[in-house]
């Protein structure tokens, strides 16, 4: 006997916990490739470094201290792992659209995707950009402006498809 399953005839609800379900899983899937991809690397010493090496540095031209890396170009594997996990999951989240168009999700829905798309993506470029190929240290805050500036980004790209529902 052969079954069809038609994902049209799901409630939303129960296409959402798909949805939640595939995301979680793929997640995990991510973690454990990069984990295996960089296994030389040593991971965790580089993670424990990384946040031992933590002070309070004044941002330039402020004087507000908040918190980097005393060296902030010694943990380039560190950021190439960042970079690797944020274009992961930039693309799957490129996938979960290309899925919710199909199964017809609600556009709310649809427009999250897009913002988690335009912050995921837009924080990659701005790993490689300013963490992986660092030059001076003050660019650590530099890349946490432009953290702060893809956010908004991605709020503003979330607004625009929720006014084009209208």
């Amino acid at each position: 006997m052969l079954y069809t399953f038609n994902l049209q005839a799901l409630s939303d609800k129960k296409k959402e916990n798909l949805f939640t379900a595939l995301y979680a899983g793929a997640v995990l899937v991510i973690i454990a490739l990069i984990y295996y991809i960089n296994i030389n690397a040593d991971l965790l010493n580089g993670v424990i470094n990384f946040f031992t090496s933590l002070t309070l540095s004044a941002v330039p031209a402020t004087g507000i201290p908040l918190p980097a890396p005393t060296n902030p170009a010694a943990f380039i594997s560190l950021y190439i792992v960042a970079f690797q996990f944020s274009i992961a999951i930039g693309l799957l989240e490129v996938i979960i659209l290309v899925l919710r168009v199909g199964m017809h999700s609600p556009v709310s829905r649809k427009a999250e995707t897009i913002e988690n798309i335009v912050f995921w993506l837009g924080t990659s470029y701005l790993i490689s950009t300013y963490l992986v190929n660092m030059t001076i240290p003050s660019e650590w805050f530099v890349f946490w402006a432009g953290v702060i500036l893809i956010f908004g980004l991605a709020l503003v790209a979330r607004s625009f498809v929720l006014l084009a529902k209208r």
